[in-house]
């Protein structure tokens, strides 16, 4: 059995990796074109104000409506500071927000993290799946998730919180039990590997109508 364990655990690896450098490479291009829209940013004001000396109102509105559109295609959710967690968490926010669910973000993140990218990737994956999954169950007007992530001294600091229709939950043996049933959970228990394998602090908390989990991560 632990052979087995070992042998999923690198094929989750091997998938999360993958994953990742898909979009890494997006959000790669995104940062491109984002450059490339600002150095074009003079030629735009020029073409504007050249119609509206002309009164060309028609050329104008078509003008802006064509930036607009442009910009909409490489306009990010959430700006971190940190490339790999814009990856994960606006590919998540975008899957939050195409089930109805509010996402509330401040995320503030230093350029280099000594933590790996694929440790990030488990940790902030499979928490925001949870919290996904946990408002899914709420009418559409009750779903939110509230994140945020901030440096507190030399540790990364993040904070999930949810929506749920649970009432508070109470822990077992120092730990909340999920109640999904078998097969269920495995998240959590990669998110908490993770996290003491990084010499980390993880606390939840469970209240009626709201769950949270709060991580620090030495850098």
């Amino acid at each position: 059995m632990h052979l087995l364990e070992k042998w999923i655990d690198k094929r989750i690896a091997a998938y999360q990796s993958d994953l990742l450098a898909t979009h890494y490479a997006e959000v790669e291009n995104m940062y491109r074109q984002i450059r490339g829209w600002r150095h074009d940013y003079r030629n735009h004001i020029q073409v504007l104000d050249s119609y509206a000396e002309m009164g060309d109102l028609k050329a104008l509105r078509s003008y802006l409506k064509e930036l607009s559109i442009d910009l909409n295609t490489v306009d990010m959710v959430l700006k971190t500071g940190n490339k790999m967690t814009d990856v994960i968490l606006n590919s998540k926010i975008s899957l939050a927000k195409s089930r109805n669910i509010t996402v509330r973000a401040d995320a503030h993140v230093p350029v280099s993290l000594t933590t790996s990218e694929i440790d990030l990737c488990i940790i902030m994956g499979n928490l925001f799946d949870n919290a996904i999954e946990a408002c899914m169950q709420l009418p559409e007007e009750e779903r939110l998730i509230r994140i945020y992530m901030d440096m507190k001294n030399t540790q990364l600091y993040m904070s999930f919180t949810n929506t749920t229709a649970s009432k508070k939950q109470e822990k077992q043996a120092g730990k909340f039990h999920t109640t999904k049933g078998y097969g269920h959970g495995y998240g959590l228990v990669r998110v908490d590997t993770v996290v003491e394998r990084n010499q980390g602090y993880l606390n939840r908390n469970s209240e009626d109508g709201a769950f949270t989990t709060e991580i620090l991560l030495p850098q």
